[in-house]
């Protein structure tokens, strides 16, 4: 189902008089915007989710065996390290996952907001096409 905003009877103070095809450009880029945002999170969140699952694994290998070899992939090459080695390097990226994950939650939610009081401001109205 696609969607078009359609610029209503404008609020009786908005700053500035949109044409249809300028509110359309503007709805459609702050759209993009917030789906690449989300893209990203999600992207994010699943490599938290492989760091998390990695991690749990070395962290059992590294109570029995904290010498065992394992294989990292940096820059694209791939070094053999111990998991003594690897395991705390792995906690820090993850925890700076998380970091990232968050500041672009907190992006995303402004960014929505403020798209949605644009929308408020500039009384525009999604209407779905059949």
């Amino acid at each position: 189902m696609a969607s078009t905003p359609s610029a209503s009877a404008p609020k009786s103070t908005p700053t500035k008089q949109l044409t249809e095809q300028e509110a359309n450009n503007i709805f459609r880029q702050r759209t993009a915007e917030l789906q690449a945002i989300a893209t990203k999170i999600g992207e994010l969140e699943r490599e938290a989710e492989e760091h998390a699952l990695v991690i749990e694994t070395l962290s059992e290998a590294y109570t029995t065996e904290p010498t065992r070899k394992c294989f990292r992939l940096v820059g694209g090459v791939l070094v053999e390290r111990t998991v003594e080695d690897v395991l705390p390097s792995l906690k820090t990226q993850s925890e700076q996952l998380k970091g990232v994950i968050e500041t672009l939650l907190s992006e995303y939610k402004k960014k929505d907001t403020a798209f949605s009081e644009w929308q408020r401001e500039n009384n525009i109205v999604v209407q779905q096409r059949p």
